[in-house]
């Protein structure tokens, strides 16, 4: 069962939903979230934060690594925000926030080719993701770097 995990951020202008593999861990451990418009009212923590493009994510470590240890054995020493992001533990459900708006009008544009040419929807739909995710590698997104 998937549980639908959403977290807004500070300013509370956006609220963003989180992929938790397995269901590991627990939408507790996403402590705090800051897109690139927050204020920051405290300094980085590359102890119990993670920066992707502008947002932070801010883990509950001691309940993360808690968790992980209970459920997977992992040594305490092993769980980073990355270890958390990158392995899918919390992590964005999209590549990126917001992924789902940004695209709704270009897929509906290559979906309505499905009507007219199969071949051309099929080989728009391939060009078109090929050419999406190499943007957002250029731009750096975490989750599309270790696809």
């Amino acid at each position: 069962m998937c549980i639908d995990v959403r977290k807004t951020c500070e300013c509370k202008r956006h609220t963003v939903q989180f992929h938790l593999r397995d269901n590991v861990l627990v939408p507790r451990v996403i402590a705090r979230l800051y897109c690139p418009s927050c204020p920051g009212d405290s300094g980085y923590d590359p102890v119990a934060m993670l920066c992707d493009n502008g947002w932070v994510i801010e883990y509950d470590m001691d309940l993360a690594r808690g968790l992980l240890a209970q459920k997977l054995q992992t040594e305490p020493e092993e769980v980073t925000p990355e270890f958390i992001f990158d392995r899918g533990y919390a992590c964005w459900q999209e590549m990126y926030p917001g992924e789902k708006e940004d695209i709704k009008e270009e897929r509906q544009k290559i979906i309505d080719l499905l009507q007219q040419d199969r071949t051309a929807y099929l080989r728009a739909m391939q060009d078109w993701n090929i050419t999406r995710i190499n943007r957002l590698k250029e731009a750096g997104w975490r989750k599309v770097l270790l696809a």
